[in-house]
């Protein structure tokens, strides 16, 4: 077994230490998946019959690698995401049960990781599969206009107490960091790290892969079939990857203008066009009101016509930027971190909600039309 697959460990027999799992940070969620599968005896899988995978994306991934094979369930429920979410009590009991839990090792889906670990250390015969084990160098760093955006919030506020809280705990704090920096080399990508790399067709195709290899190691009987069926569903990727790449030719301007927080880093990276948000990369930040006005002339400069909101969030940042610019309308895009019911009965899955919803969106908002 290489370094790469180091996700790839086994439940270990019984359930005695359900208890103790369920115990796991974050018992106060909501959202509770439902169908787990019913491998909870203990001893060696044999094949592949039902998992977990953490959030919309890898969840419609994982079942479309798996095909007839086994059923994935998304813990997640219908109109949330899987960042900023925690599970309930019974959910690890429940992963605990099945053969598989696909999910990404990020600090921004702590649950999971939290989750992972448990499995990896109690529950032998559970396969856990990191989706991002294979993507290292392509992995790129929060854009430092959040960091820019926070500090400007501290210079006008309270930058003298942090400095203050430097000089109070310097040592202690430089211990922490080195520990935090050996934990994070041991069993997870980092903090720093930008996770959203499903919203890129061309790394998801490579996510997919990561997803095969993972059930094969499980369900060497049936290997075959879960490389067919991802290189079948990596082609329907690459239709998504193909009206990026056209839209994109056929654009009149390099800048879109996103009212919320920006998920599609590894969009426009990919892409080569540029996303101007006043709010940052993070949900938690408040634009203030020089960086609406600053959205607003890159709205007028650019002659943008259509100011686009996050389906997940609130449009009111997006409308106030239309109403005080030449802009007239806002559409919505998806990060893909989760759907609605509206999608759900659609038969919307990753593929439909970048087709359906964000070309058409970036398309209007570039002046590719």
């Amino acid at each position: 077994m290489d370094d790469t697959r180091r996700s790839m460990l086994r439940r270990s027999a019984g359930l005695l230490g359900v208890g103790v799992v369920g115990s796991l940070a974050g018992c106060a969620g909501t959202g509770v998946g439902s169908g787990a599968g019913d491998g909870g005896g203990g001893g060696a899988v044999d094949g592949l019959d039902s998992g977990y995978a953490m959030f919309f994306p890898l969840h419609d991934w994982a079942n479309r690698v798996a095909g007839d094979h086994a059923t994935f369930t998304n813990p997640v429920d219908v109109g949330q995401l899987g960042h900023g979410w925690e599970p309930s009590g019974t959910l690890a009991a429940d992963v605990a049960s099945t053969d598989a839990f696909v999910y990404f090792d990020s600090a921004e889906f702590t649950w999971a990781q939290d989750l992972a670990s448990t499995l990896e250390s109690d529950y032998e015969d559970v396969a856990v599969i990191d989706g991002l084990s294979d993507l290292d160098e392509q992995l790129l760093a929060w854009d430092h206009g959040q960091e820019s955006h926070e500090e400007g919030h501290d210079e006008e506020g309270g930058g003298d107490d942090h400095d203050h809280e430097e000089e109070d705990g310097g040592d202690d704090h430089d211990h922490e960091e080195e520990d935090d920096h050996e934990e994070e080399d041991e069993h997870d990508h980092g903090s720093e790290i930008d996770p959203h790399v499903w919203v890129d067709p061309v790394l998801a195709t490579e996510v997919v892969d990561t997803i095969a290899g993972g059930l094969s190691d499980v369900d060497p009987d049936n290997a075959d079939d879960y490389v067919e069926n991802a290189e079948a569903y990596k082609s329907e990727l690459d239709e998504v990857d193909e009206a990026f790449s056209s839209l994109v030719g056929d654009a009149e301007r390099e800048v879109v203008v996103l009212g919320g927080h920006d998920s599609f880093q590894y969009l426009s990276e990919r892409y080569g066009f540029e996303i101007h948000s006043p709010v940052g990369v993070s949900p938690q930040n408040e634009p203030r009101a020089s960086d609406i006005s600053d959205t607003i002339e890159v709205v007028d400069e650019n002659g943008i016509d259509v100011v686009l909101y996050d389906r997940f969030e609130s449009p009111n940042l997006a409308e106030t930027i239309v109403e005080n610019s030449d802009a007239s309308e806002t559409m919505a895009v998806t990060a893909v971190g989760g759907s609605t019911r509206e999608w759900n009965e659609a038969g919307y899955g990753y593929r439909e909600q970048m087709l359906e919803v964000n070309v058409p969106a970036f398309r209007r908002a570039l002046g590719a039309e």
